[in-house]
């Protein structure tokens, strides 16, 4: 099969790009490298079936010829990281919701295979846990700009699944929940690699807030393996999967988690969110998916606990070092 993973630069897109060319598929990767780095697909570069265009994805004419040529669709390419979305809400509203109208646009007119990847942010400020794909949705408020990464993803949501009624498109949403592993940067918020760089160098390990927000941590390999199997099931057609793992632990106790892990001689220091953010920034203070729906349509169950991904992400950290 031949599969056009936009985003796939990024973590999520690098690492499924690899499986797909290990399963024997062809993969065409379009990635514009603002969050994402060519450097992620390094181990499949000079591979015979990967395509690369450093691009857009509001290249519609481009898009269009992408998508003509693939079998199945995967759009991971977002606006991602707490960080960016509280400075640049602009970017983040423009490249969510336009580049997801772009990609429906020209898979509607073929009528290809669409999986088009969302967050757990849009749970936002709900209340009952796990969290399930039918529940009540939660945003704060339009003058809190970080809620604007909730509200375009919902977007992008409401578009995919229009597009699959109007238009008949064969599409499929996943909200994907701290998806994490080696290759991810913490260079805009992501809270795991910020950690481990943090207590390999030595420097203080900053928890924003008090600390008691949890949150679960899913491997990427389980997570990609999850998107695959989605994107090749029928039943999954037409419907909105939770994608993550549900061992939950606070972010302080993350924190000493790692400082442990890393043998780090690091101090642990919280950080007002006015301080690390902006002022009256408001937190999820947990999320927990529920991944019944997911488990039950293509069997998906986490594989690596969080010992295992700490592992490796401070393995990977180490090497970078070297």
């Amino acid at each position: 099969m031949h599969w056009l993973v936009t985003g796939g630069a990024g973590f999520i897109g690098s690492h499924l790009s690899e499986r797909l060319i290990a399963g024997g598929h062809r993969v065409t990767v379009i990635d514009d490298l603002s969050t994402g780095s060519a450097s992620n697909l390094t181990a499949i570069r000079d591979h015979k079936s990967l395509r690369f265009h450093a691009d857009t994805v509001m290249n519609l004419p481009l898009i269009r010829e992408l998508v003509d040529e693939a079998d199945i669709v995967v759009h991971l390419a977002a606006a991602v990281g707490v960080r960016l979305i509280v400075e640049s809400p602009v970017r983040t509203i423009e490249t969510n919701i336009g580049a997801t109208e772009v990609l429906l646009e020209a898979v509607a007119m073929k009528k290809k295979r669409v999986l088009v990847a969302s967050t757990s942010e849009v749970y936002g400020k709900s209340t009952r846990f796990p969290f399930n794909e039918d529940d009540d949705l939660v945003l704060g408020a339009s003058t809190m700009g970080r809620w604007s990464y909730a509200a375009s993803k919902l977007i992008d949501e409401f578009l995919t699944l229009a597009y699959h009624k109007e238009k008949k498109v064969p599409a499929t949403v996943v909200r994907l929940f701290n998806t994490v592993g080696p290759r991810q940067t913490g260079r805009y918020g992501m809270v795991i690699p910020s950690f481990v760089r943090q207590a390999l160098d030595g420097k203080p390990i900053t928890v924003f807030g008090d600390g008691s927000q949890q949150r679960c941590f899913g491997h990427v390999f389980d997570v990609i393996g999850a998107l695959e199997k989605l994107c090749l099931s029928d039943a999954a057609v037409g419907r909105v999967f939770n994608v993550g793992a549900t061992d939950e632990i606070t972010i302080l106790g993350l924190a000493e988690k790692v400082k442990a892990m890393t043998g780090s001689t690091s101090t642990i220091e919280l950080v007002p969110y006015d301080k690390a953010y902006e002022a009256g920034f408001e937190d999820m203070m947990r999320r927990i998916p529920d991944i019944g729906r997911v488990k039950e349509c293509v069997g998906y169950q986490p594989t690596r606990n969080l010992d295992q991904i700490l592992k490796d992400v401070i393995a990977f950290e180490r090497e970078r070092r070297t």
